[in-house]
């Protein structure tokens, strides 16, 4: 399951979430300020191991570190990951 590691305030995190619901694409969302410090060291990790970033996504154990929405990206990145779009 895909899941987005996100924050209520971010742009490009509603952006994100808002094209996964639209292309019906199941996540689970899960704030990362709400989250136990192993999973927010999980999400710096994936960004670099300074901060986190967010959108971040994970799949399957494979991340991708947080960036600006950018529809081909994301689509890109998603069907690298066997995600149908």
């Amino acid at each position: 399951m895909l899941t987005v590691y996100s924050v209520s305030w971010c742009p490009h995190c509603k952006k994100t979430v808002r094209f996964l619901t639209d292309n019906h694409i199941d996540f689970i969302y899960k704030d990362v300020e709400k989250q136990p410090g192993h999973i927010v060291r999980q999400v710096i990790d994936a960004n670099g191991g300074h901060d986190w970033v967010v959108p971040t996504l994970e799949y399957n154990g494979q991340w991708r570190p947080g960036k600006r929405f950018d529809e081909d990206e994301l689509k890109t990145d998603l069907k690298n990951w066997g995600i149908q779009i």
